[in-house]
């Protein structure tokens, strides 16, 4: 039984509480240390959908053993920053500056 660790993105389903009959990814922001049943944890964090995109924040009240590691969510800051276009075998401009 391995704790999920805040920033890990969890696959929650009826395998972690029967409150999840629809599956959901969820990106957690903490783990409580409230005293709670044995094996059972309550989760602070995002419901994602499917691009990655965070549209509900949430506490949750699951079993470790039913939750799937799906991996790290997308980082918006990458998906959402604009790059230079660079051409092959073209060098990219720089800004030159003269002192005044």
């Amino acid at each position: 039984m391995v704790l999920p660790r805040s920033g890990d993105v969890i696959h929650v389903t009826r395998a972690a509480s029967v409150q999840f009959a629809s599956p959901m990814l969820f990106r957690v922001i903490r783990v409580h240390d409230w005293p709670t049943y044995e094996g059972w944890v309550w989760l602070d964090g995002y419901e994602l959908n499917s691009a990655g995109d965070a549209v509900e924040r949430r506490s949750i009240f699951v079993q470790v053993n039913g939750l799937r590691p799906a991996g790290k969510a997308p980082d918006p800051r990458l998906r959402n920053s604009r790059q230079p276009a660079t051409r092959p075998g073209v060098a990219p401009a720089r800004t030159v500056r003269t002192p005044r």
